[in-house]
């Protein structure tokens, strides 16, 4: 399965952008970590590396909301 490099933007509307794929971890997790330095501003939106059997599972893992993590100090 490939690694997917995408690029996220939340305004207006969340959308998710492909910008490359890699057969390895190492070279797409160097590769997304350029990409980060060289993004001018945290507005242009966010980097993900997410390993998928296709571009659709891809999207559709970066589309699904997370439950919150729970907070020790909550107890």
């Amino acid at each position: 399965m490939p690694y997917y490099i995408y690029k996220i933007s939340n305004f207006p509307v969340r959308q998710l952008h492909k910008l490359e794929e890699h057969a390895a971890f190492g070279a797409a997790s160097a590769r997304a970590k350029a990409l980060r330095i060289e993004a001018a501003s945290p507005e242009e939106g966010t980097i993900k590396v997410i390993f998928a059997d296709s571009e659709l599972h891809a999207e559709d893992l970066l589309s699904q909301v997370r439950a919150a993590q729970p907070n020790p100090a909550d107890d």
